[in-house]
């Protein structure tokens, strides 16, 4: 197609995802059409810098060919097999390399097509697992204010955000929330009771508030606690000194399992292999997707301690869930590629000595009067937005879709950086670029966003 016929194909056949249609009444679409390196270009022959990795996918960037050829090469040996009591040597193969990275004794992969399905994945596994050992009231889950955890009905049901909720109501009942680790608001989200001047004393007090809920619901009825190394929604909540070993403790007194999502903070993007590796604690379950194929095919994978398989072992029983597609024979083959390219180029290693310059870079606009904090870990930013600083007064909701949606969220990407701007929460710009850029890439994300968000500014 031309690109007329294709704006017109779009407009009128293409439902895309968490997009508000009218806006394009009186516009184009915009459309990708190529990408290489940290780089993509539109129809119109634009170049943008991809300063999110698609949605926080594209690990090695784009245009890898290797990548491309291992996909081929296995879809002409062998195109697809399910994996309903069946093995492939990729997933085979997969299963190992990931059980020998995974912490502690997660060695045991149950994969997906995706990150939502990871998640549903985990909660399914979480209540199967405690009526099989006898404890059939456990089912419930603890997780974050403001937190994504996906969009099918259970993953949905543990998210934190009520306005992606609301509409699809009734959801999965037996989820509880508990407040986030987001320490520029810790007054806010307190009570005034700390400020956040004593990172330590704030990661305890979240820790303590997971619980609070254990037991306001009842430790024999808690299944698991659902936390983000670096919590996603809301703008990149990294967590406090201590905060993880704490809620471990707390997870091991209750017999509560504590599943890490690490749908965008594993494979590379905190600097490890795993999110749970960075910040030093051992899951009983971790959740993945995105970046295990650096978005070269779709795959995700659960990942669960021994412990968990243990009661499935026995003559008789199986965890009577599954998908079509999962462990996918290409997807497989192409996360192997990625993960070999991973140790071939160094990849964990080049984000952990850049991303102290990532950080430096990006905290050099806080100069700027609508900056009011720059937070998160590895290459995954968040850069909260307020009308003034001293005060942290934040924007009202017309303003976040004059300023942050009809403005910034455009002109970013007309300046040539392709990020994102939310407002799921405090209104926020995030940065999740591919693991391969470097300074340079990270001082061209700094002048544009240092020119955008000071005239949307002006705006206020």
């Amino acid at each position: 197609m031309d690109d007329a016929r294709l704006q017109q194909a779009a407009k009128d056949h293409l439902w895309m995802h968490f997009t508000q249609h009218g806006r394009y009444a009186d516009e184009d679409v915009p459309i990708i059409v190529r990408g290489e390196g940290a780089y993509i270009w539109d129809s119109d022959g634009n170049r943008y810098l991809d300063g999110l990795a698609g949605l926080f996918v594209n690990q090695l960037g784009h245009g890898r060919t290797e990548l491309a050829e291992a996909g081929a090469a296995q879809a002409k040996e062998l195109a697809f097999h399910p994996l309903w009591s069946y093995a492939h040597p990729r997933a085979i193969e997969l299963a190992e390399r990931l059980a020998h990275h995974a912490p502690g004794d997660l060695d045991r992969v149950f994969f997906t097509s995706g990150g939502g399905e990871a998640v549903e994945s985990a909660w399914k596994l979480a209540k199967n697992y405690f009526k099989m050992v006898g404890k059939p009231m456990k089912h419930k889950v603890i997780s974050r204010n403001v937190a994504y955890h996906g969009t099918p009905h259970g993953a949905l049901s543990i998210t934190g955000l009520p306005g992606l909720k609301q509409q699809f109501e009734p959801l999965v009942p037996s989820t509880f929330r508990v407040p986030n680790t987001n320490i520029y608001r810790a007054s806010e989200i307190t009570g005034g009771y700390l400020d956040g001047s004593d990172p330590e004393a704030f990661g305890r007090w979240a820790a303590d508030q997971i619980e609070v809920a254990i037991l306001n619901e009842g430790a024999d009825s808690v299944a698991a606690v659902f936390l983000e190394p670096v919590q996603n929604a809301g703008g990149c909540f990294p967590p406090p000194p201590g905060y993880f070993q704490r809620v471990r403790e707390i997870c091991d007194r209750h017999d509560v399992l504590l599943v890490s999502d690490e749908v965008i903070c594993a494979y590379g993007r905190l600097g490890e292999m795993f999110g749970s590796t960075r910040f030093g604690y051992e899951p009983d379950i971790i959740t993945s997707a995105k970046g295990l194929t650096s978005g070269y095919a779709p795959m995700g994978a659960m990942i669960a301690s021994n412990r968990l398989m243990e009661p499935f072992l026995a003559k008789g029983e199986m965890f009577a869930h599954g998908y079509t597609f999962a462990g996918h024979p290409v997807a497989a083959a192409v996360a192997l590629k990625n993960l070999d390219i991973f140790e071939s180029e160094g990849v964990l290693a080049h984000v952990r000595d850049n991303a102290g310059a990532f950080r430096a870079t990006l905290e050099r606009l806080t100069d700027l009067p609508m900056v009011g904090d720059v937070r998160g870990d590895g290459f995954f930013y968040g850069i909260e937005l307020v009308k003034d600083r001293a005060t942290r007064e934040t924007l009202t909701d017309d303003e976040c879709e004059r300023v942050l949606h009809g403005f910034l969220s455009k002109e970013l990407f007309a300046a040539g950086l392709y990020c994102r701007a939310d407002d799921r929460g405090d209104p926020v710009i995030q940065l999740s670029p591919p693991l391969i850029v470097g300074q340079a890439e990270f001082d061209e994300m700094e002048r544009i966003l240092r020119d955008v968000i000071t005239r949307a500014y002006a705006l206020l």
